[in-house]
Order: C-alpha cells, then sequence, then structure tokens
C-alpha cells in the first residue's frame, strides 16, 4: 500500500466531517470539497476504522483486487454503524451466500464518477451500478443521497475513483 499514514489522514478527515455537531455532517453541501491522496480505493477502505465491516465483506466476496484496479469507479461506502443496523438474519443471508454478498457489494460501485453534491431536489437522477440495477441520486431536506442513504459530501479521490461515504447499507431489489 503506498503512503498509508497520508490515506489514513486523508479518509480520517472526509470521516471526521460526518460525525462533529459543528463540523458537515452528512448531506450538507454547500461548501464540501473532495480529498485526494495517493491509493486505490481499497487501500483507502483499509486505512479507514469506521469502514472496517466494508473491507470485510469487500475480501470475503473476493472483490478486493477489482475494487483496488478497476479504473474511473465511484464507491458508494457504508459505515460500520450502516451494516450494523441491518436486520442480523438479513446479514447472516448475505454472508453466508457469496453471489447475494456479491450482488449487494457491486450494487454501492459504479462506474464514472457521479458528484453527489451537484444533485438536483428530487431522485431524479439515475446511474447504473456493477451489480447491474441503478441507484437513484437526488436531495431531500438538504441532504444529498443515493437511493435513502445520506451521503458525506466530502468525496475521497484516489488513485483508481472515488469514496462517498454513505450512512445506510444500499440494498438491490434480489
Amino acid at each position: 500500500m503506498k503512503n498509508l499514514t497520508t490515506l489514513a489522514a486523508s479518509v480520517a478527515v472526509a470521516l471526521s466531517l460526518s460525525s462533529g455537531a459543528n463540523a458537515q455532517s452528512f448531506g450538507d453541501c454547500a461548501s464540501a470539497n473532495k480529498v485526494t491522496f495517493d491509493g486505490s480505493i481499497v487501500d483507502a477502505a483499509i486505512a479507514t476504522p469506521e469502514l472496517s465491516t466494508l473491507v470485510d465483506l469487500v475480501v470475503a466476496a473476493g472483490l478486493a483486487d477489482t475494487l483496488a484496479t478497476t479504473e474511473n469507479i465511484t464507491v458508494f461506502a457504508p459505515t460500520n454503524d450502516a451494516f450494523a443496523a441491518l436486520p442480523m438474519e438479513l446479514v447472516d443471508v448475505v454472508v453466508g451466500n457469496t453471489d447475494l454478498l456479491t450482488a449487494v457489494l457491486t450494487y454501492h460501485v459504479t462506474a464514472g464518477a457521479p458528484d453527489p453534491r451537484r444533485l438536483s431536489s428530487t431522485l431524479a437522477q439515475r446511474k447504473d451500478t456493477l451489480q447491474g440495477q441503478s441507484v437513484y441520486f437526488g436531495r431531500a431536506g438538504g441532504s444529498a443521497l443515493v437511493n435513502n442513504a445520506a451521503v458525506n459530501c466530502t468525496g475521497v479521490k484516489t488513485d483508481n475513483g472515488t469514496v462517498w461515504v454513505i450512512d445506510s447499507v444500499l440494498l438491490p431489489a434480489l
């Protein structure tokens, strides 16, 4: 991993913007900027303790190499709290089935670089995911959303794409 210290610092800055009461919150995008650092999307996730569940699942599904090397992708990365909010029965079923796990994880990945900070007021903008179904972008109550998940509006630009931290797990129709 290249420059892990820089990665950790950059991702920590981006995530800290979503957690403090007087800091930028999920969806407060008026003055948000992208944070840039040297490393892949996977490197960024590994360096971020708040994304450890996502990293574990990506490794379990065998997607780490794909997400580290595929160029020009965007990952909407659910936090550990987002995964913890799922019903345990659902987690058990998905984690126990590699095909389902892959479908859920690739539903969080799009080609290109959609920017949730530049959205209209409705959920009308659509983007296909690597899983094959679409996610929808918009704004509600001042928050940037992907489907119904609030987006931390400080994107992390990596060597092969962008990471946007979200507060919920996106679930495709299966």
